[in-house]
């Protein structure tokens, strides 16, 4: 079962999908293609999601590029596709970009999971312990091996090789960066003055290297001993990585899992496109760093079956698609969330 989850890391969701009822916004004999891009943090899940949307609806093809969250805002932006995902709704100069501004558009999210700290450090299993303070000193480049004393009090059990820590980061515009970062600063005055967070940012450990998407990354510290990073939890599962438990704001030591991500988002049941935030999440079970992934549409449409075949498919992904997320490493986003997205969508009608 887990060959055939890591399987669909790697296809293009390019499918069939639509509610194949007579009131369907595609018919049968016709079709109808609907392209995304965007976020990688949510590429698992929609290529499972979207496959069995297939297998159940005929009709309509979706293509979902996985670029990164800030290619899909772009491509969102420019029309240049029909749906964007991005683990960070549009900032204001984002949307000044768009004709109306947020009034023209719809965010709701459709995918919660959280972000690994993931390693390769010889001889060391996962869990290792990593402090918010010293995770941070990693990625400012302070704190420069594995045998620093600082992680070392911290992991009293594991004997831990003098290595060289290599950060590495995303090096495109990415959402999963903005979680992050966003944690980063929430937990550190002295990464919050002096980077800060964001889709992209400028990383100050020397010995930072960048690659594209969740995969390189993931890829990247898999092949690099002392290799440190940021992925999203599925890749950390579905490839086998070795990942840090981290001590949240309650003092608690928790590794990244359904449940931990769950009882983060459970703190926050209220998230909208501007206040969405669920970082260093306060109880002992909740895992610091996690957040959702959003998807972008327009209120309206020219090609009115499109807009109507783009809304049923995105209720069904707020409905039946969250079944398959917690199989796919993925939480369930909560009910409270789900009907406010549910609500955002309205009908779908032609």
């Amino acid at each position: 079962m887990k060959a055939a989850r890591i399987a669909t890391l790697g296809i293009v969701a390019a499918l069939a999908a639509c509610s194949g009822q007579s009131d369907s916004p595609a018919t049968a004999g016709s079709s109808m293609t609907l392209v995304g891009a965007g976020s990688t943090f949510v590429y698992p899940f929609f290529s499972r999601a979207f496959d069995a949307y297939q297998k159940a609806n005929p009709g309509v093809t979706i293509n979902y590029q996985s670029i990164g969250s800030g290619g899909g805002i772009q491509q969102f932006t420019a029309h240049t596709v029909d749906f964007g995902a991005t683990d960070v709704p549009m900032s204001a100069k984002d949307l000044s970009a768009i004709e109306g501004g947020r009034n023209s558009i719809v965010e709701f999210p459709v995918a919660l999971g959280g972000v690994a700290i993931a390693y390769d450090v010889p001889g060391a299993a996962s869990g290792l312990v990593l402090s918010p303070d010293v995770l941070a000193s990693i990625y400012l480049g302070t704190v420069k091996t594995w045998s620093d004393p600082r992680i070392a009090r911290l992991n009293r059990s594991t004997k831990l090789p003098d290595l060289a820590i290599v950060v590495v980061h995303r090096a495109d515009a990415s959402g999963t960066t903005f979680i992050f970062t966003d944690y980063l600063s929430a937990v550190s005055a002295g990464w919050k003055a002096r980077v800060g967070k964001s889709k992209t940012v400028s990383w100050p450990a020397p010995s930072s290297v960048g690659m594209k998407g969740n995969e390189g990354v993931a890829g990247q510290i898999k092949n690099t001993p002392g290799a440190i990073g940021y992925v999203e939890l599925a890749y950390a599962l579905e490839t086998e990585m070795t990942y840090a438990s981290i001590v949240n704001a309650s003092g608690a030591v928790v590794a990244p899992s359904i449940a931990s991500v769950r009882a983060a988002a459970a703190t926050k049941p209220g998230v909208d496109p501007v206040d969405f935030s669920i970082v260093n999440a306060s109880g002992k079970a909740a895992y610091p760093i996690a957040g959702y992934t959003w998807a972008l549409l327009y209120k309206h449409y020219p090609d009115t079956p499109k807009q109507a075949a783009l809304c049923d498919l995105f209720h069904w992904v707020e409905a039946d698609g969250q079944k398959l997320a917690v199989g796919l490493d993925y939480v369930d986003i909560p009910s409270a969330v789900s009907a406010r997205s549910a609500a955002a969508l309205g009908p779908c009608t032609l």
